[in-house]
């Protein structure tokens, strides 16, 4: 978090400092099940304004070449990054995943397939 920090007024009258914290609230919003949304501007209160996810593209078939072992390596990397890399995430100055939005990558996670079988083993 920066020390010198410039509180920011949001839509809600609320001064917001830049914090870890104050960007995981910015999250505390509605997530579609396709996880596309925009934080930026939230309309959660306590949330900082200028806040986005990080994301990770995938295919969900990932059938392509003869990769198996590759797809599932990176199924349980992006597995672990959700949970308990999360550990990390507030070390290297980033802000932790809210619930919601762990367990929406975790429903998209568990649709990924390799010729069209799940990938994730539970």
């Amino acid at each position: 978090s920066p020390t010198n920090a410039v509180p920011i007024t949001v839509e809600s009258g609320n001064f917001i400092t830049a914090s870890l914290e104050s960007t995981t609230a910015a999250c505390a919003v509605s997530i579609p099940d396709d996880t596309r949304l925009s934080i930026t501007d939230t309309a959660a209160p306590q949330g900082y304004p200028i806040a986005s996810f990080t994301w990770i593209l995938l295919y969900k078939e990932q059938a392509y070449g003869d990769r198996k072992d590759k797809a599932d390596t990176m199924i349980n990397l992006v597995w672990w990054m959700i949970h308990n890399g999360q550990k990390l995430a507030a070390p290297l100055s980033y802000a932790a995943l809210p619930k919601q939005a762990v367990e929406k990558a975790e429903a998209v996670i568990k649709s990924i397939t390799y010729n069209s079988t799940r990938l994730f083993k539970e």
